[in-house]
């Protein structure tokens, strides 16, 4: 399947880390040397997933190829809700008269993106749906306890719009080579490591160290997975883009992988932990940067546990 056309919004306003030392003790210097993170994006109060997707909609909205009423499968791929009814597939319906699509919400906490690509991916080998419209987004902002010292730093908010179809429509166009995705509920930390409790506490991260160890095995494990299943090698790989988490991941997975940094696309530095929209943000803010040829590699980890990756060729 192809990328026809992508968009991103991100909030204006940027929380820099002395903003912590008052609220939780932690030093500027303590969470960049852990994190990677200076500054993370903050939507306004009245800004929520929905309204944050609607702006990456229309971000992407001059570069589609057709006629957005042509798009048959919406689907809004995030874990921090802001309606769980009028979820902002619809909203794009209502507001875009896509009459002929059906409208869902997924949720796989930071997979989810992947996991919503992967739904598209069945929905088009169906016969289904044709053309589809993801619209990943997380106002973590929302459900995040600033005082919390294990995590309340660490988050940001975004969104970002993707549209897909089954064939090609115009030259040029990306192509999602392949995708994988996989539950890792059955670890031992998995159902506690991570969680979002409206009710209870909100977004909470009380086994960071598990979550950096599960994802420093598990984001170069898949990518190596879908580049040995297509005849590929890491010395075909042109870009890898992993989930947002922590910069220390990504150096570690570098290492692994003995792959140059300059080959790392990132993002975390500037708007933190945008949670499942974090992957696809940077590949949006990136399409100008790509060129034909290039491999690109997208990896998460998410909270569940849940992981997958995609492999997208120019």
């Amino acid at each position: 399947m192809y990328i026809n056309a992508t968009g991103y919004y991100i909030p204006e306003e940027r929380v820099d880390n002395q903003h912590f030392l008052e609220l939780n003790g932690l030093t500027s210097e303590w969470i960049e040397q852990r994190t990677g993170i200076r500054t993370r994006s903050k939507a306004k109060p009245e800004e929520n997933i929905n309204t944050m997707s609607m702006e990456a909609l229309r971000n992407a909205l001059p570069k589609l190829p057709y006629d957005i009423r042509e798009v048959d499968l919406i689907i809004s791929a995030s874990y921090s809700p802001y309606d769980t009814v009028a979820t902002a597939a619809h909203k794009a319906q209502f507001e875009y008269q896509m009459t002929n699509a059906k409208a869902l919400y997924l949720s796989s906490a930071c997979s989810s993106f992947l996991n919503a690509l992967e739904v598209v991916e069945g929905y088009f080998a169906m016969g289904k749906a044709s053309k589809a419209l993801i619209l990943a987004a997380d106002k973590n902002s929302a459900y995040a306890n600033e005082t919390n010292p294990k995590d309340g730093h660490l988050w940001g908010d975004a969104a970002a719009a993707f549209f897909l179809s089954k064939e090609k429509i115009a030259e040029g166009e990306p192509e999602i080579i392949d995708i994988y995705t996989h539950g890792l509920g059955h670890l031992p930390k998995a159902p506690e490591a991570v969680h979002l409790r409206p009710r209870d506490g909100g977004i909470q991260m009380p086994e960071g160290r598990d979550v950096f160890m599960q994802a420093c095995t598990y984001m170069p494990k898949n990518v190596l997975y879908l580049l040995e299943k297509n005849h590929l090698s890491l010395e075909n790989l042109s870009y890898f883009i992993g989930h947002q988490a922590n910069m220390r991941i990504m150096m570690n997975i570098a290492k692994q992988l003995s792959l140059p940094e300059d080959k790392f696309l990132h993002n975390i530095e500037e708007l933190g932990n945008t949670g499942s929209v974090s992957s696809a943000l940077v590949f949006a803010q990136n399409t100008e940067r790509f060129k034909a040829g290039d491999l690109i590699a997208i990896t998460v980890f998410g909270g569940g546990y849940s992981t997958g990756a995609c492999l997208i060729k120019y």
